[in-house]
């Protein structure tokens, strides 16, 4: 990038863009790692990433963009494709952030500020008890200091630069904000994505080279999105997709790497070469991976070699894909076909992952379940399918998960042929005892009211494995840990899976409690939750215990106290 440069264009938004989708994939797992529960569906990274990709997809192929076009896809495929908190936050940052860019041809610093203002004001007004020390703190810090700086700095690179650098002392003051931070000593996970796809997309306007490739992305034509094209008529030009890093042993000069690049042009395409004072990360698709070897080998050793046969992996996506169509087409014929039922006043959504788990909600009356959870937050796209398919004019939905509400709040307010009432489940037990309490003598707002008061009554109590070492309200806990979470914080750490499932309900239970419910998952054998259960029953022969198969991956048991 030339010096001096005052303004983004449209064709290079569009780059910018798919350069901090790209930087934050590449850096998802890193992000998911600092969540501050050390637990196994730490998500932060992956939500974030399949929010901006979904939104990525919709604007990676229009050939001729405008700022409203870019406008319209980043907020229609966030929003629709925004999972967790994290990623419905960074849907509503994008959605006020192209509210006012879609007016311009081209943006200055000055406009660039206003956008990110408004993208901030945007994301805190969603979420509706902002907590500092977050994603939000760091959007923000990044706003306050690009309306500083820009009227006094025109030149953009200087501009996006000072605003990176604020926005990192920022994040790094995250865990003065959030104690739970510090004490696990991390910075906040959401705001650490945001600042790569900050970083990402600068990158690219600096000029650096970036492979922005959008696996599934959309063909835009004339302004219209069409289906991408047919994987049947898809024609694979060079088979190998080859990729490894050069450990440099030799003298690597900016000549160097342009004569490596036109050999490389000459064997294939799809090239990708980035390097620094030490390596040489190469990527390239060619019909021959040995003549890229061979020539790499002249700059020193290689390391991290990977080669796949594209040609045969594109087989494979052909078979699967022609076998999803056809069971698409047969669910589709089957439901053309079946006579529709009487629109009901009253419909259930609920999240669930783990077949024993669905088998209750419908037990209970829910018309459809969300396959997922703790392991996997739906996006909003899927609670609005979901929604699709609840012939009721007044649809609730139980995420069961806190970093499942926002999504489906989010899907609430894009339905505008049913009444959506978003049930503030964060457990599964809080879901079951929601759904007991529902009374069909009260209109809707009154069930919302009935069921969110019938939830203060339940103490969750969740049996899962520490990923890693930390320490969280002063008890250390070491990877591999058997820990027990309560509704707040942790309530007990162990060895065995049993003891810290008994322990944990013992710290939940009192002389006022009734019932103690057991939901077993799918790592855990029947006869060993039955003793569990004995166990729990033998120290509160008062109290009813339930035990229930749930399936549920990762938590090895569901437990609940009322």
């Amino acid at each position: 990038m030339s010096a001096n440069v005052n303004t983004i264009d449209a064709k290079m938004l569009q780059k910018m863009f798919l350069a901090g989708a790209k930087n934050l994939e590449a850096k998802k797992e890193w992000i998911n790692e600092l969540n501050v529960f050390p637990v196994p569906d730490g998500d932060t990274g992956t939500n974030m990433t399949l929010t901006i990709l979904a939104a990525a997809k919709e604007i990676s192929a229009i050939e001729n963009p405008t700022m409203e076009s870019l406008a319209k896809g980043i907020k229609s495929g966030s929003l629709r494709g925004a999972r967790g908190n994290s990623g419905v936050i960074l849907s509503q940052l994008f959605r006020g952030f192209t509210k006012e860019i879609a007016q311009f041809d081209e943006l200055n610093t000055i406009d660039l500020a206003n956008a990110m203002q408004r993208a901030t004001e945007t994301a805190y007004k969603a979420v509706m008890k902002p907590k500092e020390g977050t994603i939000l703190t760091v959007a923000k810090g990044a706003a306050d200091k690009a309306r500083e700086i820009a009227p006094y700095v025109e030149d953009m690179a200087d501009f996006m630069a000072q605003v990176i650098e604020y926005a990192d002392e920022v994040l790094a003051k995250t865990p003065d904000m959030l104690p739970v931070l510090k004490q696990a000593g991390v910075v906040d996970s959401g705001g650490q994505g945001l600042m790569q796809v900050l970083k990402g997309a600068y990158d690219a306007f600096m000029g650096k080279e970036i492979d922005l490739t959008i696996e599934g992305a959309k063909v835009h034509s004339e302004g219209r999105t069409v289906s991408a094209p047919s994987t049947e008529d898809f024609d694979i030009t060079f088979g190998y997709c080859t990729e490894f890093i050069i450990m440099l042993e030799k003298e690597y000069t900016m000549d160097t790497e342009l004569e490596f690049k036109a050999y490389l042009e000459s064997i294939g395409d799809s090239i990708v070469v980035v390097s620094d004072d030490e390596i040489v990360k190469v990527h390239v698709h060619t019909n021959d991976p040995g003549l890229a070897i061979q020539r790499a080998l002249t700059y020193g050793s290689l390391t991290n070699m990977k080669i796949d046969n594209m040609r045969e992996e594109h087989q494979e996506k052909v078979i699967k894909e022609a076998e999803k169509q056809a069971a698409l087409a047969q669910e589709s014929t089957k439901e053309a076909t079946k006579p529709e039922e009487p629109r009901k006043e009253v419909g259930f959504i609920s999240v669930a992952a783990g077949e024993g788990l669905s088998e209750i909600f419908k037990g209970l009356g829910v018309d459809y379940i969300i396959e997922g959870g703790q392991t996997m937050n739906p996006s909003t796209e899927d609670m609005l399918e979901a929604i699709s398919h609840v012939n009721a004019d007044n649809v609730f939905i139980l995420p069961n998960n806190s970093n499942i509400i926002l999504a489906a709040q989010q899907a609430k307010y894009l339905v505008e042929d049913k009444n959506i009432f978003v049930v503030p489940s964060k457990t599964v037990p809080q879901g079951i005892t929601a759904v007991i309490n529902m009374s069909y003598d009260a209109i809707p707002e009154e069930n919302l009211d009935i069921m969110t008061e019938a939830m203060k009554a339940v103490k969750t109590g969740q049996i899962t494995y520490a990923v890693r070492n930390t320490m969280i309200d002063d008890v250390e806990i070491k990877e591999n840990d058997i820990m027990g979470l309560g509704d707040k914080t942790i309530l007990a750490v162990g060895q065995d899976i049993a003891d810290t499932a008994y322990e944990t309900v013992v710290k939940m239970a009192n002389e006022d409690s009734e019932l103690i419910s057991i939901y077993y998952g799918s790592d855990i054998t029947e006869d060993d939750a039955q003793a569990l259960c004995e166990r729990i029953e033998k120290e509160y022969p008062d109290c009813d215990v339930e035990l229930q198969y749930g399936g549920q991956p990762i938590y090895y048991y569901i437990l609940s106290v009322e």
